[in-house]
Order: C-alpha cells, then structure tokens, then sequence
C-alpha cells in the first residue's frame, strides 16, 4: 500500500510547513485534494493516517479529502464529460481522438492552526 509513505511524506510536510512558517498552534485541519484518476486511494489514506498520526503533529487534525473527477475532452466532437476512471474512447461519439484534463491531483492545499 503506497498510501502508507504518502502519508510518511504528508506529515513530515506538514511539519516543516508549520516550522517554516515560524506560527505555534496545534494541527486541526488539512485539505487534501486526491483526483480520483490518481491512483491513490483516499480510504486508504484515511486508515494509514489512523495508524501513523498519533504522536505526530497531525494527531489532533480533521483531514478533509476533496476528490475531483477528470473531464474527458474529445477533438472530434467538442464533448467535455467528467469521468472517475481513465477512458480510451470518447463517451459521447465513441471516437478515439481524446485527451483528459485533471483528476491526477495530490495536492496538500491547506494547513489550519489552533493558536490558543
């Protein structure tokens, strides 16, 4: 399970993030984008945050997960469809001359304190 050294790496980010940032406070909520063509299962990113927060600076933190879709754009027909997993066709006009926009995120998109 990969998610396991993501999370590794999440909170050792996490941790230098709010050292570089010179702010004192407990950890109480990340955002995490994980696009769901990215590979990364966000369940398992949850129970792998289970197993490796405690005694971390993320111990105490919400974890929201956002999971945006692809959209599937195709050349021939001008079609733009969200879609959760990688297609090789067009889902409107089944044509082949296709490229995917997004959905391979894995971003770290915020980091909130509680100072008091």
């Amino acid at each position: 399970m990969h998610e396991l050294s993501i999370v590794e790496t999440l909170i050792d980010q996490v941790e230098r993030e709010v050292a570089a940032s010179g702010e004192k406070g407990t950890v109480t909520r990340l955002e995490l984008v994980i696009g769901r063509l990215s590979g990364v299962s966000c369940d398992s990113i949850r129970f792998a945050l289970e197993m490796l927060a405690p005694g971390t600076v993320l111990e105490h933190a919400r974890v929201d997960i956002a999971e945006p879709k692809a959209v599937c754009c195709c050349r021939r027909c001008g079609a733009r469809c969200e879609i959760d997993e990688l297609v090789s066709r067009c889902p409107e006009c089944q044509g082949s001359d296709v490229y995917i926009e997004g959905g391979r995120d894995l971003v770290l998109q915020s980091i909130e304190l509680d100072d008091t």
